[in-house]
């Protein structure tokens, strides 16, 4: 009995799922590593239904149990175990519940039988599924309601307002913001897609980011000055060399830059900053930041862990009329990870908003 269960030990082990085997009497007798770190290190001896509840596991158990050791003898020998049971369970491990796969095997390597417990957690494809889903249904909602409104005013223009010039000119004139809105949500999906593909894939390019942030500069001053808004730049006369994609890296920029301008201008400032970190703990070693920072209204603490989602905003009817389409910043978390970076929001209601984006430091091209 004891080799038995020695031999079973070290065969669980080795596997790297959740495993549990008990005896006749539904005692554990072993329990591998990640069974361990499901349901906690002190397992053995325990009477099962101690260690997992789940009405179903233990009802396939004691189905499993029930076989008779010669029976399950005989079985083995000829290669076939009617007595395996597979179901699809929610367990609880460490306050959450987990999606898994669990098979529950009658076993005849203890006396009187047994039955070996396997438990495959699915959660993340769980997860995954339900954000695939999420996203199909808020992209159908995101397009959906520019198509709707283009649909009612073709059909007012062919209609109604057949004749009626000044209808005509103000209808044409929604219209055509609405398709500038759809052309920007499939520009963003397809960049999206782009960026997650290549994302595993690290950048081999050093890169000037001085030069990068002076660029983004020039391209929004204008903008801000359309804004009413003064766009300060500091720190872009250093040298700052990182490895990067340069087009990625401007559109992280732009896009921060004008999320600020949009939803943080009423302070009438944004700050563009370039600046260096001795030693940036996450990334190991010094690094190159730079900050984007507004004086506006700010964001509710609720809202920071989110707002890297995709479709996720603070305030959903402002974004749609600035014309926003939910997947600017979860571009730039997937940018920022491709450069092995970090991005980090701080804000405060009332206070303004900032954005950081720290990026690993390297020598200057020769």
């Amino acid at each position: 009995m004891a080799s038995r269960t020695a031999l079973l030990n070290s065969v669980l082990r080795a596997v790297p799922v959740a495993m549990l085997a008990v005896d006749r009497q539904a005692r554990v007798i072993a329990a591998n590593p990640a069974a361990q770190a499901m349901f906690g290190t002190d397992l053995l001896d325990r009477p099962f239904v101690t260690v997992l509840r789940q009405p179903l596991i233990v009802d396939a158990l004691e189905r499993a149990l029930a076989a008779g050791q010669d029976t399950l003898v005989a079985a083995v020998r000829a290669g076939e175990n009617p007595h395996v049971h597979t179901l699809r369970a929610n367990v609880s491990s460490g306050g959450r519940d987990l999606a898994c796969d669990v098979t529950v095997t009658a076993i005849a390597l203890t006396e009187g039988g047994g039955a070996m417990i396997t438990l495959i957690d699915r959660s993340g494809q769980e997860y995954a599924e339900q954000m695939r889903r999420d996203f199909v249904a808020n992209v159908s909602h995101e397009l959906r309601t520019p198509l709707t409104a283009l649909i009612g005013f073709i059909e007012t223009l062919r209609g109604p307002a057949r004749n009626d010039a000044t209808a005509r000119d103000r209808f044409l004139k929604i219209m055509e913001a609405e398709v500038g809105r759809m052309n920007r949500l499939v520009y963003d999906l397809l960049s999206l897609s782009r960026v997650e593909s290549e994302e595993r894939r690290r950048p081999v390019n050093s890169i000037d980011l001085a030069a990068l942030v002076r660029l983004v500069a020039a391209t929004l001053t204008p903008t801000a000055a359309g804004a009413g808004v003064e766009l300060h730049v500091e720190g872009a006369d250093l040298q700052a060399w990182v490895m990067g994609d340069h087009d990625q890296l401007v559109q992280v920029f732009q896009n921060l830059v004008e999320n600020a301008l949009k939803y943080g201008g009423s302070g009438g400032h944004v700050t563009l900053r370039l600046f260096h970190v001795a030693h940036e703990p996450v990334l190991r070693g010094p690094a190159w930041a730079v900050s984007v920072e507004d004086r506006g209204e700010g964001i509710d603490p609720l809202h920071l862990p989110r707002l890297t989602e995709r479709f996720y905003r603070a305030d959903s009817h402002r974004s749609r009329e600035q014309g926003g389409t939910g997947l600017g910043l979860a571009i730039v978390k997937h940018i920022v990870s491709r450069h092995r970076g970090r991005l980090r929001i701080d804000s405060e209601k009332g206070r303004g908003s900032r954005f950081t984006v720290t990026l690993g430091q390297i020598q200057p091209s020769p």
